[in-house]
Order: structure tokens, then sequence, then C-alpha cells
């Protein structure tokens, strides 16, 4: 592996890293140096859209119905192809939620985000991405 690759592959975590810390900082406009403008956000298999870049955080918003989220990103996988890469990021992420009588709830849930990446001038960018749920627990 040579310096460039290296360098690639830490950049494609980074953004990764970014699209997380946007979501658990509810920056939602940090959102759009993670993605290209016209890229696919899928998150059907957790039970929401496949949309736009700017219509997906109106659906990311509803985090705000929790307390407090975190992500946690384990495993990234990489597959670079020039210009061009794939990504799949390990995740847990559990949410906080308080209850009519006071007491916290946690719900956790976990599985993979599927990126599917380009060089821009500005670095990588994510022109798709699959949030793969894989299994929750309240």
């Amino acid at each position: 592996m040579n310096l460039g690759e290296l360098s690639d592959r830490q950049e494609i975590t980074d953004l990764i890293t970014r699209y997380t810390r946007a979501v658990d900082t509810a920056d939602w406009d940090g959102i759009d140096g993670v993605f290209t403008p016209d890229a696919v956000l899928d998150y059907r298999p957790s039970g929401g859209p496949m949309t736009t870049r700017d219509e997906a955080k109106a659906f990311i918003r509803n985090l705000e119905g929790f307390d407090r989220w975190q992500h946690l990103i384990g495993q990234v996988a990489i597959e670079l192809r020039g210009d061009e890469a794939s990504a799949t990021a390990y995740f847990t992420n559990p949410m906080v939620s308080r209850g009519p009588d006071g007491v916290e709830r946690l719900w956790e849930v976990g599985g993979y985000y599927h990126h599917e990446l380009v060089r821009t001038p500005a670095g990588w960018r994510s022109v798709k991405m699959v949030d793969d749920l894989v299994w929750t627990r309240t």
C-alpha cells in the first residue's frame, strides 16, 4: 500500500466520522460536507425514506425526540478504485429518552453504513449511503 492509498483511506474514515459527528451534535448542515449535492441517502432498512441529502436532514432530525444519542463506529472496510471507492462502517447507536415517569430509557441500534464515494476537488464525498439496520435492543 502506498502513501496515496493510506491517505485516501484515512480521509474516507474521517468523512464517515464527520457524518456521525454532525448527526450526534445536531449539526444538520454539517452533513452537507459529507455528501455530494445530488447524493442519495437510503434509510429504508431502518424504517425511513430513500431521499436526497437535503431532504434527509428532516428524517435525521427525528433523533431530536431523544434526549441524547451517540454513534460508535467500529471497523471500516474500504475498497479503492481510483477516484471512486466503497466503504462499509460498522455502527452502534445508543439513544436515551426520558419516559413520562422521568426514568431514562436506553434504545440501541446497530448495523452498517454502506457508502459509495467519489473524489472531488474538495476531497472524498459520499454519493450514496445505505443505513443498513441489523439489530435493535430496548
